[in-house]
């Protein structure tokens, strides 16, 4: 069993003291990060552009997620990933979907999670993908693309080293209605 355990509100550390009240005291994987003050304060401000400033938009952003979070085999990423999927209204035909192959998915869909499965096999996407993913959600979006796989990449790093199980909200949602 992992040392990695999240910490406790009596156990956050003094110089993040400020975080806790926000991203980082609400999700236990940020509470695993505390362990390092100083990364987790860098990670803040990573974290603002890549989760609610991305210019893939919400529901891309969480299809490329789904699929980093399938490809790491973590499922904390999934089920925290499967509940915000619904939460913008995906339809649970399509979040299946992103666990399954490309020619199981929409086009859309499949460009995102095609660039996905090349980033995390070859660490590049070929110039065919560049364009494909351009044509969908522009230059900016392709980097956006790029760093939410790595930085979600890191989560499961963190998560399946900790062994981190579903937080407590998450996993009442999911047993009341089970992931796809």
């Amino acid at each position: 069993m992992s040392d990695l355990v999240p910490l406790s509100d009596a156990d956050w550390p003094g110089g993040i003291a400020d975080m806790l009240p926000g991203f980082a005291g609400r999700l236990d994987i940020y509470r695993v990060m505390a362990h390092h003050p100083r990364l987790l304060r860098a990670w803040s401000d990573l974290r603002q552009h890549v989760v609610v400033d991305t210019t893939l938009g919400l529901e891309r952003s969480e299809v490329v997620i789904l699929r980093t979070g399938v490809r790491h085999g973590s499922d904390y990423e999934w089920g925290h990933h499967v509940s915000r999927a619904r939460k913008l209204g995906m339809a649970e035909a399509r979040i299946a979907s992103i666990k399954g192959p490309l020619e199981e998915m929409t086009p859309e869909d499949a460009t995102l999670a095609g660039a996905v499965d090349a980033l995390l096999e070859r660490s590049r996407l070929t110039p065919a993908q560049q364009a494909g993913v351009e044509a969908l959600v522009g230059r900016e979006g392709m980097f956006d693309l790029m760093a939410t796989v790595g930085f979600y990449t890191v989560l499961a790093f963190i998560a399946n080293s900790a062994g981190l199980t579903l937080d407590a909200n998450i996993r009442a949602e999911l047993e009341k209605t089970p992931a796809p």
